[in-house]
Formats: structure tokens, C-alpha cells, sequence
């Protein structure tokens, strides 16, 4: 299917644009969305004669982006979780979670403008783009803890975990040591 693209969508093509979709793609979110036009003879010249009207909002949109960009790039977010003694979550946290915490911190943000490749699923900071606009992205810290106490450690850079994991490598050094000392048990390690 080819489409008219009429906002610049990321690794698709600028607007204006006759670009080739998938089928599902075009038909399941491009056109349903607004983002684009079947292309054909009557909507190039229905695009073309409201080219100008599409980039001035276009622009409005990107500067409102750019304003709100400005006050949350760098923000930290607080995110409670429980967590085993190891630091994994027992759930995770995922753009919905962030959107509802960063919409809560005072600046709306719908969970699809959150770029999140994986859910969270470590306590830790965590760098994360949200994408305001098509060429607009702010950057913010996620702080995933297990209390208000914790996040303010972790904020300062210190150890959180009660106790270090231990790789399967330290642990056969453990067992060969015992080994090795002959009483044949780890006793009470």
C-alpha cells in the first residue's frame, strides 16, 4: 500500500512523503491515526492544497514540544516497587507506570510517547527518552526503588541490594575451597 505521509514519522519518511507501507500497518494505524492518506490521484491534489496549513501545525506542535521539553529533560521520577534481596522486581515497571508517574510530576505524558525497548525489571536509575514530538525527545531518570529511603541512596549513588549476587563462578571457588579443606559440606555459608 502506498500512503501520503502527513506528519514526519520515525524511519518511515518525512511529510509529503509517497512512501510504501505494510498493508496492516497503513490500514490498522497510519490512516485510523491521521497520519497519512491512501495515495491517490484526488488526495495528492487534496494534500497539496493543504500542504501549507499541515506544516504550520506542524511547527506549533514541535514549539509546544520544544516548551515542555525543556522543563522535563533531566527531571528524576520516584517509582515504589517490592523487590527481592537481589534487586529484581517482583513485577515490572512499564510505560504505562512511567507515563502515570511523569503525568503525576505535573507535565502529561500519554504512555506512548515513552520509548521503552524492554519493561523494568531492576531496581536502579534509569535514562529514559520520551518522545514529545516526532523531532522533540526530553530525557528523564527513572529511580525504581523499594522505598522513599532507598531512592534518596540511590540518588546519591550507594548500594542498595541487602546482599551481592553470587555468580555461579564464585560459588564453584566456595565449593572447591570446602572441598579442598575436607569437611565435604558448605556448613553453615
Amino acid at each position: 500500500m502506498y500512503v501520503i505521509l502527513l506528519e514526519r514519522i520515525a524511519k518511515l519518511g518525512q511529510m509529503g512523503e509517497v512512501v510504501r507501507v505494510k498493508d496492516g500497518f497503513g490500514r490498522n494505524f497510519l490512516l485510523p491515526q491521521g497520519k497519512a492518506l491512501r495515495a491517490n490521484e484526488s488526495n495528492k491534489k487534496h494534500f497539496e492544497g493543504q500542504r501549507a496549513q499541515l506544516e504550520a501545525r506542524n511547527l506549533e506542535l514541535r514549539a509546544e514540544a520544544a516548551t515542555v521539553a525543556e522543563t522535563l529533560d533531566g527531571q528524576a521520577f520516584v517509582i515504589i516497587r517490592q523487590a527481592g534481596e537481589t534487586g529484581q522486581l517482583y513485577g515490572s515497571v512499564s510505560t504505562r507506570d512511567i507515563a502515570e508517574t511523569v503525568t503525576a510530576g505535573g507535565t502529561s505524558v500519554h504512555r506512548n510517547q515513552v520509548v521503552l525497548s524492554a519493561p523494568i525489571k531492576k531496581l536502579g536509575l534509569h535514562l529514559l527518552p520520551i518522545q514529545l514530538h516526532a523531532e522533540v525527545i526530553a530525557t528523564v531518570t527513572i529511580n525504581v526503588a523499594r522505598s522513599a529511603d532507598e531512592a534518596e541512596r540511590q540518588t546519591k549513588g550507594e548500594q542498595v541490594t541487602d546482599r551481592e549476587e553470587t555468580s555461579m563462578a564464585d560459588l564453584g571457588l566456595e565449593v572447591g575451597a570446602a572441598l579442598a579443606e575436607g569437611n565435604g559440606s558448605l556448613g553453615d555459608r
